[in-house]
């Protein structure tokens, strides 16, 4: 679940729009990204054990008395994660539709097509979101650092400047981390779903930052290999399907075809697992009286009903009226803001090795601060 949410929509949404802020200085943007995104998973899993219960950055301002706080941040959360699942769907959309050669309209109704289904399997049990996930991880795992490795033996790193002669400087990378962020919303997907886990102190530890690692090396690498083998401003100029391009260069038509698969397979598998995780939230902070009761009613097989419905429908509107970079810039910020406070908290309850929430608070704050900057054209 964890990789899924990350992978997921991450490098498919976001690799065009950081390599137009960012340059050839992209990769280091993820690099960086990874590192703030493993403090938070260290502030994460170290709180959730604390408390031995699900409940996020929700949860742990209630553990405080913070329960006005935790009541306007679960709706910010909800809205973050509608944001994503928002993005996912747009970016299944938009490579089913290249792939088909299909006409504008075409993107949006597979987007939707592609929310209500998840919705669907969602609905139906944690069983076969599970099943559903593993499967899709592995796919695009396989066909992606397939992707990479070829585009890193063909080492080719002119390809990686956006503008002959006009490169981008190394501090382009920072505010491509503000940019990029949203690629690495997923891995607190697991704080919200600690009761279905098997010995979940360890697990979770374990679990959070293995994904990131495992998520942030294959960012890396795609960045680099793909960009070598499609080039920069080929990149920029298809960001909505960027990675397919950079298929077609590698192993024409039967790399398009199989990155176009990976794809969807990954794109779904994020809208599956935030939907999953989100709506279990939503019921938890219904229980507490913090979100109106039909948010914590259950269906016959246990499932939170009243939340993945709305939390698709939402989505799939965002899907069909809004931009991919509007849709990445507003995930990251809300993102960066969430992990941010959650790495504050942790500092202050004093968690081991808590120096890694403190570099993980002050690096979150300092990525927000760059897309600020980026968005309002002042860097």
């Amino acid at each position: 679940m964890a990789v899924g949410g990350m992978i997921g929509g991450g490098i498919f949404s976001t690799l065009g729009v950081v390599i137009q802020v960012a340059g050839q200085w992209a990769a280091l943007s993820f690099l960086i990204g990874g590192l703030i995104a493993w403090c938070s998973g260290h502030s994460y899993a170290e709180l959730t054990v604390r408390r031995d219960q699900p409940g996020g950055s929700y949860g742990f301002l209630r553990d405080i008395g913070q329960t006005t706080i935790a009541r306007w941040l679960m709706w910010v959360l909800i809205a973050g994660y509608t944001l994503t699942v928002a993005v996912y769907g747009f970016t299944f959309g938009a490579y089913a539709a290249n792939a088909l050669g299909a006409p504008g309209w075409a993107a949006s109704a597979a987007a939707v097509a592609a929310i209500a289904i998840l919705a669907g399997v969602n609905l139906l049990g944690a069983t076969q979101a599970t099943i559903v996930e593993l499967v899709a991880v592995f796919v695009k795992l396989a066909i992606l650092l397939g992707l990479a490795a070829l585009g890193i033996w063909h080492w080719a790193p002119e390809q990686l400047v956006l503008e002959a002669g006009d490169p981008v400087g190394p501090l382009g990378a920072l505010a491509g981390v503000g940019v990029v962020f949203m690629a690495y919303e997923g891995f607190q997907l697991l704080s919200y779903d600690y009761d279905e886990m098997k010995d979940a102190k360890r697990t979770i530890r374990r679990a959070m930052s293995l994904a990131i690692i495992a998520t942030c090396a294959t960012y890396v690498a795609v960045a680099l290999g793909a960009t070598m083998l499609a080039g920069a401003p080929e990149i920029v100029a298809k960001e909505e399907v960027a990675l397919a391009e950079a298929g077609r260069a590698a192993l024409g038509t039967f790399g398009f075809v199989a990155v176009s698969i990976a794809a969807a397979f990954s794109t779904a598998s994020a809208i599956n697992a935030t939907v999953f995780a989100t709506a279990r939230l939503a019921g938890e902070a219904a229980g507490d009286s913090e979100l109106p009761a039909v948010f914590g009613k259950r269906n016959a097989r246990d499932v939170p009903w009243a939340g993945v419905l709305v939390i698709s429908g939402v989505a799939m509107v965002l899907a069909v009226v809004g931009g991919i970079a509007q849709l990445v810039e507003g995930a990251s910020f809300v993102f960066l803001g969430v992990f941010a406070l959650v790495n504050v908290l942790a500092w202050q309850g004093r968690v081991r090795m808590r120096w890694l929430s403190g570099l993980g608070a002050v690096t979150s704050i300092l990525a927000a601060v760059a897309l600020v900057l980026y968005v309002a054209g002042l860097a």
